[in-house]
């Protein structure tokens, strides 16, 4: 099995659900810490912050973090605004 994508060219489509003005973080950096936080087995958004603390170093080397890790709340806010099909969508296109 060959890998063709990475995290950032799956998610790029998917819409930005915050407002044009005070964004600290990269939506695409929360999407990605997220999703591999989750391949990690995280399970809450407490423990997605944790996670990216815990690897921020490495995580620095592909994301720009402009704003650093998301808090904990930062995860749950972005994530309860993205629209479900959207998200689904976008994770089940080839």
């Amino acid at each position: 099995m060959k890998i063709e994508k990475t995290l950032e060219e799956c998610f790029n489509n998917l819409e930005d659900p915050r407002a044009n003005y005070n964004k600290v973080h990269k939506f695409l950096d929360v999407i990605v810490i997220a999703v591999l936080a989750v391949i990690s087995g995280t399970d809450t958004w407490d423990y997605m912050e944790d996670s990216g603390n815990a690897k921020k170093e490495w995580l620095s080397t592909f994301l720009e973090l402009p704003g650093g890790i998301p808090s904990h709340d930062t995860f749950n806010r972005i994530f309860s605004m993205i629209n479900p099909g959207q998200f689904h969508a976008t994770v089940e296109k080839d």
